[in-house]
């Protein structure tokens, strides 16, 4: 029986003078929110990584109970760090009824570069996971990067450096501090820290 489809719940996050564009796959289901807002499953490291890096403390953005996520602190410090997020897939099927790429059947595509044409500054488009790096890779026309590695583009006459990121699930197989690594040195390179 072919499994129904998902549409995307939000629009991109998309803040003024917004430098880095991070896009992951889709949000996992519903059940599994802690907050309404992008990377919401509580056991995600994204805000952890964010909370680290920006905090000096994994769980700055999380709620004292570490069951929930801090909000308006995490939109106030992606619009101060010129952080957007959004997700490359607009609709999707989930194959195995979990949130795993590797089970997404993404149905429609968020037009990345045309989201980023709307964004006057911003140089930078950081997949994370190997499938929104699939899914950018093949609507700049580019290879898919290695962990870690950059692809420099140009989307009209404006210069793109597209920079692979692990996967914050859980279930990608690498320490916390690690990956918070390759978002550091994405945030050195674009000067946002």
């Amino acid at each position: 029986m072919e499994q129904p489809v998902e549409y995307h719940p939000w629009e991109p996050f998309t803040p003024d003078g917004a430098v880095v564009l991070f896009v992951g796959t889709f949000p996992p289901a519903r059940s599994r929110w802690a907050m309404d807002f992008y990377y919401p499953n509580r056991i995600n490291d994204f805000w952890r990584i964010m909370g680290l890096i920006f905090k000096g403390d994994k769980n700055a953005l999380l709620t004292p109970d570490l069951t929930g996520y801090r909000l308006d602190e995490i939109k106030q410090l992606l619009t101060e760090r010129h952080i957007a997020l959004s997700d490359t897939g607009l609709a999707i099927r989930r194959l195995a009824g979990n949130a795993s790429d590797k089970f997404l059947e993404i149905v429609e595509q968020r037009d990345i570069p045309a989201l980023v044409a709307t964004m006057p500054d911003c140089r930078f488009i950081a997949p994370a996971g190997i499938k929104a790096s699939e899914v950018v890779a093949g609507q700049t026309s580019t290879e898919v990067p290695k962990m870690g590695a950059t692809v420099n583009i140009k989307l009209g006459d404006r210069p793109i450096t597209i920079a692979r990121m692990p996967s914050t699930s859980r279930a990608y197989p690498m320490k916390l501090e690690k990956k918070a690594d390759y978002y550091r040195n994405l945030f050195e390179l674009a000067a946002i820290l």
